[in-house]
């Protein structure tokens, strides 16, 4: 088993910019990627980004591109989502997963372990 823990999230103002984390803990060697996804008030659960854990390489959804940055701290089994020039879109529960194809597709049925979900609210 995997357990994953958000911190983080909060409130932030159009422009703004925050940083999310996501420890890992338990059998930290059974999945190859871990991610982000969000899920917006009446939205679906959405990809974000995601890291091969073994190389660092990330991947991101298009839309993503540009404002969000994903990195990781393998010694500290902990996953970042560095969140810039934040939006009023942005607004969401961010999720934390661990799972994964091998390219670490952002389709939310290939990951086996989420997190409990962290909120940020962007304000103009």
């Amino acid at each position: 088993q995997v357990q994953l823990v958000e911190s983080g999230g909060g409130s932030v103002q159009v422009g703004g910019s925050l940083r999310l984390s996501c420890k890992a803990s338990g059998n930290t060697y059974s999945y190859n990627c871990m991610g982000w996804f969000r899920r917006g008030s009446g939205k679906e659960r959405e990809g974000v980004a995601a890291i091969y854990v073994a190389s660092g390489r990330t991947y991101y959804a298009d839309s993503m591109k540009g404002r969000f940055t994903i990195s990781q701290d393998n010694a500290k089994n902990t996953v970042y989502l560095q969140m810039n020039n934040q939006e009023p879109e942005d607004t969401a529960t961010y999720y934390c997963a661990a799972g994964g194809d091998l390219l670490c597709a952002l389709r939310p049925r290939d990951w086996r372990y989420w997190g409990q979900g962290t909120q940020v609210t962007v304000s103009s």
